[in-house]
């Protein structure tokens, strides 16, 4: 299957998420897979993580000898009650022609779903390249009876030293040990850090509130915030393309700013593809360090970002973190609804409003824009507290 590819990586799931375990996402660098070895050394770096108790499913756009890596799917084995879910509909969708399927673990784990994706996709008029069953540093094909190339005791392949994983490396692709050190990533930090974002935030607070308490203009003092706000995130962009990071002051503010829709649309407005790496930076930077109740904001444009630039395994990762802290953060809810669905990020990307188009939409800035925050203030924040104030991510996906 020599062939140029472009891989596309594929990540952990969220718990309320039935079918893939890894929702399916689609981007560029290209690497040759001219091999079976190529294949599976390649997909560590699509999914992020090395896989176990696992089938993976890559899609191939064109035909051979040109044939390209469009889209790479994980489920978790063995596969749930929705099996293989809206998977065919999908590759039809996106112009795939061929598939590779690969199952990580065990005979008896792997082989019933390899044989019902093989039925499946076949009935679907794909052309199944290869079959593989990996395990142990070892791989079987299905497609393979000759007892010459396929040994009874497997196929000794090289897992990390490959040439493709040294291709994937310089394409800036990581293949983490497995999922679980992936959603480790994402922990919060301990020890001193905690103390003193937890001490920033508090100071911040009070502070806010006794502006808020005094405060004779509502809506005058909106305004004031929410462009404050939004040349806070602009100024966070910046310096995390220069490689800077912000301070415990400036970190704990701007997880306040967050809380206000406007000024977390403007940070979703202002994703580019020049900087989607300092965005990358900036909100795993704070899904880590802030405080559990204003991390939803952060995690779900975490979330949104990798997602858009190809790597939802950290998508997933950071829209569970988002979850976790509130069950009803409705950016993260709708965008892993849009993910479930199979919506491709380039239909995302499409729909991106501009700065100027969310302040056409949603006016001028008014004092219920700051309850969700001021809410969160007194620690009061429930679910969904980002509804009371509006938002414009419904026009993404509604």
């Amino acid at each position: 299957m020599a062939s140029p590819v472009s891989p596309e990586q594929s990540p952990s799931a969220l718990p309320v998420w039935p079918g893939a375990s890894s929702p399916p996402s689609f981007s560029p660098p290209r690497l040759l897979l001219g091999s079976t070895e190529d294949v599976l050394g390649a997909v560590p770096y699509l999914l992020g993580f090395h896989p176990a108790d696992s089938l993976v499913v890559i899609g191939l756009t064109g035909g051979p000898p040109r044939s390209r890596l469009h889209l790479t799917v994980r489920w978790d084995l063995p596969l749930g009650s929705g099996g293989l879910g809206q998977i065919a509909p999908l590759f039809g969708k996106e112009g795939v022609t061929q598939v590779v399927v690969v199952g990580y673990g065990s005979g008896p784990l792997v082989t019933p779903a390899v044989d019902e994706a093989v039925a499946l996709f076949r009935r679907s008029g794909l052309t199944v390249v290869d079959a593989l069953r990996v395990e142990g540093g070892r791989y079987w094909s299905y497609g393979c009876s000759r007892t010459d190339c396929c040994s009874a005791d497997g196929m000794p392949y090289e897992r990390r030293a490959s040439a493709v994983a040294a291709e994937a490396i310089l394409h800036g692709l990581v293949a983490l040990p497995d999922r679980q050190t992936l959603e480790r990533s994402l922990d919060p930090v301990t020890g001193p850090a905690r103390e003193a974002i937890r001490e920033a935030t508090g100071r911040l607070a009070e502070e806010l509130r006794g502006r808020l308490a005094g405060c004779r203009d509502a809506d005058g003092f909106a305004a004031e915030f929410v462009a404050d706000g939004m040349a806070r995130v602009r100024e966070a962009i910046v310096t995390y393309a220069s490689g800077g990071r912000l301070g415990e002051d400036q970190a704990a503010r701007l997880g306040l700013d967050l809380a206000v829709i406007r000024i977390r649309d403007e940070a979703w407005a202002l994703v580019t593809e020049e900087n989607h790496d300092a965005h990358l930076k900036l909100w795993h930077d704070l899904t880590r360090r802030l405080e559990p109740r204003f991390v939803p904001p952060a995690a779900s444009l975490l979330g949104l970002v990798a997602w858009r630039r190809g790597d939802s395994a950290l998508a997933g990762v950071a829209l569970a973190r988002a979850h976790e802290a509130d069950p009803g953060y409705s950016m993260a809810n709708l965008l892993a609804h849009a993910i479930h669905h199979l919506v491709p990020p380039h239909v995302l990307n499409d729909r991106m409003p501009s700065p100027e188009e969310l302040d056409q939409e949603m006016g001028s800035p008014r004092m219920a824009w700051l309850l969700p925050m001021a809410a969160l203030l007194e620690g009061s924040g429930g679910p969904g507290r980002e509804a009371a104030a509006g938002s414009s991510w419904s026009r993404v996906t509604g």
